[in-house]
This record gives structure tokens, C-alpha cells and sequence, in this order.
């Protein structure tokens, strides 16, 4: 009995292209307009309680800890032993994160174990 390799179907790539630029991009939002931004900075550091005050300091705890690094480390280990869409798609929105979110090195290893996760071998042809 063989296993059929891992290969993603069109739909699944714009899919996984969709959900990488949303991820990086809301990332990149709430890194120069929420976290290095000096006024909500110290708006926030007063006590207002808005939406993106709550996601700058769930954000900072997050990144400080090295959450999306680990998290992206962790699923890319995983979809190299066993990969499926699921946990792309989890792995890259961890990855992302942790690019722009100062999660360089744990998230730049993941992203490397996502690339090497598509280096099967090739089927056997008879």
C-alpha cells in the first residue's frame, strides 16, 4: 500500500496566499500603528480602553514570551512529520506573526521546516 504525497490543489494555494498576506498584513498594522506608535502608546499606557489597546498588550505579552515563534516552530515540526492543510495554514499565520511581531528567528525556522516539509521524495514510476 502506498501513500499518496502531499500536494496542494490550486485553490488550497490561494487560500494559503490569502490567509499569509491577511496575517502579515494585520501584523504589520498593529506593529507601526499599535505598538510603535508613541501616542497610542501612551494613550494606552493611561488607561484607555480600546480595541487596539487590548491588542497591543495581548500582543506584547505574546511576543515577549515568543509565542508565535514557538507556535510556528512547534506546527511546522509537526507538518514536516505529518503534513496537511491545517496545519499550514495554522504555521503560517503563527510565522507571519512572529516575522513582523519580533519573533524573527524562532518564526524564520519555521518557515524553513514549511519549505523543507515540501521535499519529498519523488514517486516511484514503474
Amino acid at each position: 500500500m502506498t501513500k499518496k504525497p502531499f500536494r496542494l490543489t490550486p485553490y488550497q494555494v490561494q487560500f494559503l496566499i490569502v490567509v499569509g498576506f491577511v496575517s502579515v498584513g494585520y501584523a504589520i498594522y498593529l506593529r507601526y500603528l499599535g505598538i510603535e506608535n508613541s501616542t497610542v502608546g501612551l494613550a494606552c499606557d493611561a488607561g484607555l480602553q480600546t480595541l487596539m489597546c487590548k491588542a497591543r498588550s495581548v500582543s506584547t505579552v505574546l511576543f515577549k514570551n515568543s509565542v508565535f515563534g514557538i507556535t510556528a516552530l512547534v506546527v511546522a515540526t509537526l507538518n514536516l512529520m505529518r503534513p496537511s492543510i491545517v496545519l499550514l495554514t495554522v504555521g503560517i499565520i503563527a510565522a507571519g506573526l512572529g516575522i513582523v511581531l519580533y519573533n524573527v528567528v524562532l518564526s524564520g525556522l519555521a518557515i524553513g521546516l514549511f519549505i523543507l516539509g515540501f521535499a519529498r521524495p519523488a514517486p516511484a514510476t514503474a
